[in-house]
């Protein structure tokens, strides 16, 4: 994510300074930024979504107890998973389409662009399924069932009790 950041700005910051100095500028690098972008996009809601720190509403889970939050988060995992499945479909099924357009500048294969939907998709349903398995396991911490209810006020003490026991 670090080099897809660093990439745009050094393309469009560089395209800007030729644009205003030698009134030219690199082609290439107006396609590869908005490439970058969608790249960058897609990668960080994998990661996000890897720390837990995805939009949620609390207002119902939060006044849940224990139990209740469980089957909160199993059931969004669920709706997570389907989605993910609709969208590695969607993105299978313009595979084809995708592979055999080209960007008209730089002559990549658009799929490339758009295939990010795989790695997006699988991450994200493997994140979710995996969570349903250590809910379903009971190896889902309380510091966790209290972060996806909205709670965490007091996280360095609830991290030392846990460790503790």
């Amino acid at each position: 994510m670090v080099f897809l950041l660093a990439g745009m700005v050094v393309m469009v910051f560089g395209n800007v300074v030729l644009r205003y100095l030698l009134d030219t500028g690199i082609d290439v690098s107006e396609e590869m930024s908005r490439f970058f972008f969608v790249w960058l996009t897609f990668i960080g809601a994998v990661v996000v979504g890897r720390e837990n720190a995805h939009l949620g509403v609390e207002t119902l889970v939060s006044r849940l107890g224990e139990q209740g939050r469980k089957v909160c988060m199993i059931l969004s995992d669920i709706f997570v998973i389907i989605c993910c499945a609709v969208f590695f479909w969607g993105t299978w099924l313009q595979a084809e389409i995708n592979a055999t357009n080209y960007a008209p500048i730089t002559e990549i294969s658009m799929l490339w662009v758009y295939g990010i939907g795989y790695f997006t998709s699988v991450g994200l349903g493997l994140m979710a399924a995996f969570r349903i398995l250590r809910v379903l396991t009971g190896r889902v911490s309380e510091r966790e069932l209290r972060a996806f209810a909205g709670d965490y006020s007091d996280d360095e003490a609830h991290a030392l009790r846990e460790r503790l026991e």
